[in-house]
């Protein structure tokens, strides 16, 4: 076999063994990403009751007075920054990375880093973390996302932070996933049309106390979601970037096949033409 036929004949083998391995990566995502919506769908009704809730105790008390509805002109703006672990996910990583240096401009931040990769760019950037502990995002459970929230409450109640955000990538479809950033804290109420409608609510021990410990409640569920969110578009992304691998695969396949054909009908013609040619010298 001629060289160049044998290279062919060992980069189609090639090309056959990673779209093998894109195949399965995709099914893998597609698997998971089901689950993953799953979550997404179970998480919202809770995170919903704690919003209507704590906007029903800003609109019934006005006057409430909470480290967390306090608006500071000036301070350190936390960034919780949400990528994924791996890598081959087509842009998912790099357009949150990009929301968050788009938004962070012009201010004092820090980071909580949620994603191996998060860790990993931030690092580079030189960016000063608050937390390594949640570094790999496919690990985190619901008590992770209380534990951050806790922590980061706390320095925000302790005036170490004036602003809270998260940046995560919202699923839209599997085609599509948004990256996003979302100001979380300090509480912003929405506006109230004419007078509060709701019915008066009396807490024990009293407004402020009960405002401040759903607080944490509300991060972590904010938290949580968001991590949902991110995790399906992560998986939405690499199925669509692997379908659109397997598919490149099968088309340099096909064109490796058709030169390798070509060259293996050209071989066979010399050959012939060299019989014919010594038959005829021989006749002679």
């Amino acid at each position: 076999m001629p060289a160049s036929m044998k290279d062919i004949k060992l980069r189609i083998k090639s090309v056959q063994g990673t779209m093998q391995i894109t195949r399965a990566m995709e099914l893998v995502a597609s698997s998971k990403l089901r689950r993953a919506r799953d979550r997404v769908e179970h998480s919202r009704p809770y995170f919903e009751t704690l919003y209507a809730t704590l906007c029903d105790m800003a609109a019934a008390e006005p006057r409430l007075q909470s480290p967390y509805l306090e608006h500071r002109a000036s301070g350190r703006t936390c960034y919780i920054v949400i990528a994924g672990d791996r890598g081959l996910a087509g842009g998912y990583n790099a357009n949150v990375f990009r929301a968050a240096a788009a938004d962070a401009e012009g201010r004092d931040v820090c980071v909580l880093p949620i994603g191996r990769r998060t860790v990993e760019h931030f690092e580079r950037q030189g960016t000063p973390i608050v937390s390594r502990a949640f570094a790999v995002a496919g690990e985190l459970s619901v008590s992770d996302c209380f534990e951050i929230s806790r922590m980061l409450c706390g320095m925000l109640a302790a005036g170490e932070l004036c602003e809270i955000r998260i940046v995560y990538t919202r699923f839209v479809s599997m085609l599509t996933q948004t990256a996003r950033v979302l100001p979380v804290l300090p509480f912003r109420p929405p506006e109230q049309g004419g007078k509060n409608a709701h019915p008066m609510v009396l807490y024990e021990p009293d407004g402020e106390t009960v405002f401040d410990a759903i607080i944490p409640e509300y991060l972590a569920g904010i938290v949580y979601g968001a991590l949902c969110e991110s995790v399906s578009s992560e998986l939405g992304a690499r199925r669509t970037a692997m379908d659109s691998a397997s598919k490149n695969a099968a088309e340099m396949i096909d064109r490796l096949s058709l030169n390798y054909n070509r060259a293996r009908q050209a071989a066979i013609t010399q050959e012939l033409t060299e019989i014919v040619a010594g038959a005829n010298a021989e006749a002679m």
